[in-house]
């Protein structure tokens, strides 16, 4: 017997995602590699990748748009897209430069 419930799935996203491609640079210890996101919200993002990371790497994420950069976690590797990660950022905040950001994004000191 399947159960199925009428009531709507909570989004569990602590932020809003936006979609938006930026370049990315990423290091982990001892190489880097060049990329672009697809998707990004406060607490981090789904990018794509020039070169492969595990999932747990610790990883340095430098925006070229906005020369900011902000420490991170590899939390997610695709087995369908091999090149595409989720990334979780050490510290909520808006390195992506979204100017208009949703109202959801406060960044918390």
């Amino acid at each position: 017997m399947t159960v199925t419930s009428t009531e709507p799935r909570k989004d569990l996203r602590r932020s809003t995602r936006v979609q938006i491609r930026v370049r990315i640079e990423l290091q982990a210890t001892g190489s880097s590699c060049e990329g672009e996101t697809i998707v990004v919200n406060l607490h981090g993002a789904l990018v794509k990748t020039s070169g492969h990371l595990e999932l747990g790497d610790r990883i340095t994420v430098y925006v070229q748009l906005t020369g900011k950069c902000a420490d991170a976690r590899v939390v997610h590797a695709s087995r369908e897209r091999p090149l595409e990660f989720g990334i979780g950022l050490d510290r909520p905040q808006n390195i992506w430069g979204i100017s208009l950001p949703p109202a959801d994004w406060r960044e918390e000191d």
